[in-house]
């Protein structure tokens, strides 16, 4: 049978489903597209580009910028091939996600829509919107963005910590993170339906899906493949808590963030690939710092879902009003990394040019944007979307949160020394003369 024979008898099958991508650009780990595929006889995918990421937001910046554009290029270019494969198409559209789904939904009447649970605001309001929409509709929704599902938490959202410690050593007591369930290879038929050109959005092919070093190339191929260097050959795990905080050199931290962030690689096979390495090769306090860090990622990502629209608000999640405000000059020298604050210039430009910057380097250009220059906090939250190519809303604006002194700090506006900052982590002055000179 061909691959026309079996679209053409998707179209007459009895159940059929359309599968939604969004933050989980990946075959593996995926819960609610295996629960999806064992329910119906043919299968749609889909993924949407909301346009709203493409025109400034209220802020006056535009959320989604070259850096990470170019990444979700590459992320969906390898997804189609991986479906491809299994004999599907990826459709990809552009607009407004909601109205795209819908309008797939009622058009082809399929019984299922499948999609995998993310914590963002406006994702949630999305899935809200369209079970109004399609009240018929079985919708099949499961966890895979994170560690943890919201029924193993030991705690309900309203009654989570607000802040970090108490949260992770009562995470850590309870709960061990579950092996990643396994990939379905044969998927039902293929149903792809014939959508307006209007509706489709076009990328361009990626010249490359392997991962070389000191690049990030998007997709799970790639994803996988800097895994199991990063653990395997290199062996850097076993390191990691001393070199982590390294402003500009490739081995000294994971790297994983980008593909976290669009779900080209799931927590859960970080930490399965991880567990190996310390069955391995050596298990020490640098290998659990990598599980520490996924758990401050867990930790915002419901932490989010927890207070909703506050997570962007000035007040915060503390209901504070800072001692900041807007000035668009000062912003503008802080963006262009002209601040006259070397350690902070130099990682702004990097920012710029790269579309990534290292933890601590984020953690001192936002005490210098909120401290020094006394300017509002979600001004450097929003570049950093923009600029980002691992933004995740949750670690972003968490972290702005926190820096500014309204988030989960329980010191709360901390500020960071610069001058000696620079001393412990450029000490001969390398990272500033490479990105100033």
């Amino acid at each position: 049978m061909n691959a026309s024979t079996i679209e053409l008898d998707a179209k007459k099958a009895k159940t059929k489903g359309l599968f939604w991508f969004r933050h989980d650009l990946r075959l593996h780990d995926q819960r609610a597209l295996n629960a999806l595929c064992d329910k119906v006889d043919a299968i749609t995918m889909v993924y949407v580009l909301d346009e709203t990421w493409l025109t400034p937001n209220q802020l006056g910046l535009v959320p989604l910028g070259k850096h990470r554009l170019q990444f979700l290029h590459e992320c969906l270019n390898d997804l189609r091939t991986s479906l491809h494969e299994r004999g599907h198409e990826l459709i990809i559209l552009k607009g407004d996600p909601v109205k795209q789904i819908s309008t797939l939904l009622t058009e082809e009447h399929y019984s299922y829509l499948g999609v995998t649970h993310h914590g963002g605001f406006n994702e949630i309001k999305q899935l809200t919107e369209l079970k109004g929409l399609h009240p018929s509709l079985t919708f099949v929704r499961d966890e895979s963005c994170s560690l943890f599902d919201e029924a193993e938490l030991p705690f309900s959202l309203d009654d989570m910590p607000d802040v970090f410690s108490p949260f992770r050593r009562i995470v850590e007591k309870a709960l061990t993170p579950r092996a990643p369930c396994a990939t379905h290879f044969v998927l039902p038929a293929a149903l792809v339906p014939t959508v307006d050109k209007v509706m489709t959005y076009d990328i361009p092919p990626s010249v490359s899906a392997t991962q070389g070093e000191g690049d990030f190339t998007g997709g799970e191929t790639a994803a996988l493949s800097h895994l199991h260097r990063y653990l395997f050959e290199w062996q850097s795990a076993a390191t990691y808590k001393e070199t982590r905080n390294a402003l500009d050199n490739w081995r000294d931290s994971t790297k994983l963030s980008p593909w976290l962030a669009l779900g080209a690689i799931s927590p859960k096979e970080v930490m399965r690939q991880v567990t190996l390495f310390e069955a391995t090769h050596v298990k020490n306090d640098s290998t659990y710092w990598i599980y520490f860090e996924l758990l401050w990622r867990e930790f915002f990502f419901w932490l989010q879902q927890k207070y909703g629209r506050q997570w962007f608000q000035f007040t915060g999640i503390q209901g504070k009003a800072p001692n900041t405000a807007h000035n668009s000059e000062t912003f503008k020298k802080w963006c262009d990394g002209e601040t006259g604050y070397p350690i902070v210039d130099a990682c702004m430009r990097q920012l710029a040019a790269a579309g990534y910057m290292s933890n601590r380097g984020r953690q001192l250009v936002a005490s210098c944007l909120v401290h020094e220059l006394g300017q509002d906090w979600r001004y450097g939250a929003a570049w950093f979307e923009h600029q980002l190519i691992d933004y995740d809303v949750a670690s972003n604006w968490g972290n702005w949160l926190y820096l500014a002194g309204v988030g989960s700090d329980p010191r709360g506006h901390r500020q960071f020394n610069l001058a000696k900052q620079t001393q412990t982590y450029d000490p001969d002055g390398e990272f500033c003369r490479r990105w100033l000179s």
